[in-house]
């Protein structure tokens, strides 16, 4: 008859399977918001970057016009009289718009660029957001099904159900007839035994 397998350490394959849930509860949330993240991003440089540098370079070119046009002012009506501060003015704005032109171009840029840069990352996301979804939750899922089957085999002991364990050789079985070893036997239970080979009647 073969013998029982040894079934040890059931706690720690439980332990290990409640580390996987409580690693994918976390890891599955934090990758969601980093692709949100991503998408964010992208509107951002897109939409919400581009429109307001682009307003921007309207805005101060029109300011720009406006400070060369009071310079112009200034020097009719003081006739070569100094202009600094209308002078000042003027440079100010064209910083300003310069500034504003150069955000509006890396802005284009890195919207151009954030496919090209982003999409090997991305792709890479989507694989693991495929394993956390599918695999690792089969894996769980095996997990369960491994600890409630060896649980179920743990719990059978020999003589439970319809095996029984063999009686070891040597061993009478008890039964109300039977009589000790050392116990002489009586006229009464050799009449109740019947007829005996050897017993003189």
């Amino acid at each position: 008859m073969p013998q029982q397998a040894k079934v040890r350490a059931v706690d720690v394959l439980e332990t290990f399977r409640s580390n996987v849930i409580v690693y994918l509860s976390e890891a599955r949330p934090a990758l969601e918001e980093i692709t949100a993240d991503v998408l964010r991003l992208r509107l951002w440089l897109e939409t919400e970057q581009r429109t307001f540098w682009e307003s921007q370079v309207r805005l101060r070119t029109k300011k720009l016009e406006q400070a060369q046009a009071a310079l112009f002012s200034s020097r009719l009506g003081i006739l070569g009289g100094e202009t600094s501060a209308e002078q000042m003015a003027v440079q100010r704005a064209k910083r300003a718009l310069a500034e504003a032109e150069t955000k509006l171009r890396l802005i284009k840029k890195w919207a151009r660029e954030f496919d090209t840069r982003l999409q090997p990352l991305v792709k890479q996301m989507e694989k693991l957001h495929t394993v956390f979804s599918n695999d690792m939750v089969k894996a769980v899922a095996s997990l369960t099904q491994t600890l409630n089957t060896l649980a179920a085999y743990a719990d059978l002991k020999p003589g439970t159900g319809a095996a029984t364990a063999p009686s070891s050789p040597g061993t009478a079985a008890a039964s109300p007839d039977s009589q000790p070893a050392d116990q002489p036997a009586t006229p009464g239970s050799l009449a109740a035994s019947g007829p005996h080979k050897g017993v003189a009647s």
